[in-house]
């Protein structure tokens, strides 16, 4: 049911392109929309604004993109409401196979209007600014990861295995250097494999310098305290929990927040059946892998190491303590899990889920 506070407004549902923007004109009078098309130009967006008259009754809605916010920054600044919505979460028919601008910019007047979208928090430039060097340092880490499988598999295809433990560690890298081959091809070959891991390795670690700089500096500073206090959560990592978050109070509950991170189960339930699939994948990619990998800390006992104990540095007593209980839960439950699942990585993402719920509790807790 359409409510009487979206009533009030002209509502624009914008199908934003790099170069261009499919308006959907709602006035409040109409059930129907009329669509425009016009530049993707700041001075175009200014023009349709000051065409529509009043910018307080304009109510203004698109899809998070690869476009970014300035388009949402720049209504706002003209006097515009807007809201940027989740595309994942824009309802579509099961029968409907057509899919133009004009179409998506329709509905999305039309559902904006019924109150059937979902806003997302937007981040502020600086805030916004981070979080892009935090997804930066992300991309780095794929990049090396790939450079170093490369390597590995070109090693196997010539029957070089590594049997002297962990790979990537000092004493692996001294065997790669020992390696030499006869033949000037295959070395050729190799060098370039190994100097590309190298490149990727110096990349990536300047990038992490440069986001150590952040660890201090406010708004993140005590997000990454206080989150780099529990087990598994680095202060690089923390920070690239709070870059992605940044608001955590936008989420009224745990389990919302869970949802955020698509860390969820799957449901489809009908009568007295009930399905639950594999988890949703629905949220914020970044904000999971981070958890993902904070939780195969937890496969072991629970204990405060050196490393942990150097980050406990600082942090007020409620959050160490908030920090224990939870590292307490999350390795009984790794065990407990792990007994009855053949697949850690299912594990692994259960405990996640739940480590989520600790650091949203631990967020936005008021001592």
């Amino acid at each position: 049911m359409t409510s009487v506070a979206h009533r009030r407004f002209v509502h624009l549902g914008m199908d934003v392109s790099r170069d261009s923007i499919s308006v959907a004109i709602l006035p409040a009078e109409r059930d129907s929309a009329e669509v425009e098309k016009i530049s993707s130009d700041a001075e175009s967006v200014r023009r349709l604004v000051k065409r529509l008259g009043r910018p307080a009754g304009l109510w203004a809605c698109y899809e998070a993109g690869p476009t970014g916010y300035d388009l949402y920054r720049l209504l706002r600044d003209l006097g515009v409401r807007c809201d940027v919505v989740a595309p994942s979460l824009v309802p579509k028919g099961r029968g409907d196979r057509v899919k133009t601008d004009k179409r998506d910019a329709r509905r999305l007047a039309g559902l904006h209007r019924a109150g059937e979208l979902r806003a997302i928090g937007v981040p502020n430039p600086a805030q916004e600014a981070v979080r892009d060097l935090c997804r930066t340092r992300g991309d780095m880490v794929e990049d090396l990861t790939r450079a170093r499988n490369r390597l590995g598999k070109f090693l196997l295809r010539h029957s070089l295995v590594y049997r002297g433990g962990s790979t990537w560690t000092m004493r692996h890298e001294r065997w790669l250097r020992q390696i030499h081959f006869d033949d000037r091809a295959l070395q050729l070959s190799f060098d370039h494999y190994l100097s590309t891991v190298e490149l990727r390795d110096t990349a990536l670690a300047a990038v992490e310098a440069d986001l150590q700089t952040y660890f201090a500096t406010a708004p993140f500073a005590d997000a990454v305290l206080r989150l780099g206090a529990y087990r598994g959560v680095t202060h690089m990592g923390a920070l690239c929990l709070a870059a992605e978050v940044f608001d955590w109070r936008r989420f009224p509950r745990a389990r919302t927040f869970m949802s955020f991170t698509g860390l969820t189960a799957s449901e489809h339930s009908s009568g007295l059946s009930q399905q639950r699939g594999w988890i949703t994948r629905a949220g914020n990619s970044h904000i999971r892998g981070q958890l993902c990998e904070a939780a195969w800390s937890y496969n072991h006992q629970a204990h405060i190491g050196p490393v942990l104990a150097t980050r406990h540095a600082d942090v007020p007593p409620a959050t160490i303590a908030r920090s224990w209980k939870a590292q307490s839960r999350l390795c009984r439950r790794f065990r407990t899990l792990a007994a009855r699942k053949n697949v850690k990585s299912v594990v692994a993402t259960a405990v996640a889920r739940e480590l989520a719920g600790f650091l949203w509790a631990e967020m936005t807790v008021t001592d």
